[in-house]
């Protein structure tokens, strides 16, 4: 990396950074794991020049990676420890993935979008997180078999927290998830797991594309 001139990469990634905590990521180990994850390799195409800002871009698919305060605020909220085990629905670029991948033991990342699974696992290796799962399925019924998951992640928005990933948490786990009938109206919705039963917070509106049942068409 370079320093000191304008426009420079340290410049860039001051500013990232300053953005961050300007919209309320606080917590360091957050924004330690966004600052050594390079958002630019997620983004392929004419919108690379616009990684480093603050707003959503499209992708493959027809999908979009979140912009970075979001990602950094929906992680913030799940508050990972270091011996997390952690289940991600919806891969999308793989950006959300690669930051818990720095926080967490293990992430499974689930996507109905082959593509952009495959997409997603070439830049995991390239940056060489070894502690990402990336699979091709229906998210919305989770990773029974890996179950249960001490933090689940929904980056696709759900008329209500889906019932099958919350029988994948933990008794004492967090999930993060967008909730919303609508894509006007969503909002951002942490569940915790208790022995005495869910306790649901709402943070924040939000706008994500819908949750869907089933694989992409993509190959």
């Amino acid at each position: 990396m370079t320093d000191g001139a304008p426009g420079s990469d340290a410049e860039r990634k001051m500013q990232f950074l300053y953005a961050l905590r300007s919209k309320g990521v606080t917590d360091k180990r957050v924004l330690e794991a966004m600052e050594w994850v390079d958002r630019g390799p997620f983004i392929r195409g004419i919108f690379a020049e616009r990684a480093y800002e603050d707003m959503p871009l499209p992708i493959a698919c027809g999908q979009t990676i979140s912009q970075p305060s979001v990602v950094g605020l929906m992680t913030q909220a799940l508050q990972v420890s270091p011996r997390d085990k952690v289940l991600e629905v919806g891969t999308g670029s793989g950006y959300q993935a690669a930051i818990l991948a720095r926080l967490a033991r293990r992430v499974y990342t689930v996507d109905r979008h082959r593509r952009l699974v495959r997409e997603a696992r070439e830049v995991f290796d390239s940056l060489g997180l070894v502690n990402i799962t990336a699979i091709s399925g229906d998210g919305s019924f989770g990773l029974p078999e890996q179950a249960p998951f001490d933090r689940i992640i929904v980056t696709a928005a759900a008329e209500d927290p889906p019932g099958p990933l919350l029988a994948q948490l933990k008794e004492g786990g967090i999930m993060v998830v967008p909730v919303g009938q609508s894509d006007a109206v969503q909002h951002l919705i942490r569940v915790r797991k208790t022995a005495d039963g869910l306790e649901y917070d709402e943070l924040r509106p939000v706008r994500f594309v819908p949750l869907l049942e089933g694989l992409g068409k993509d190959t």
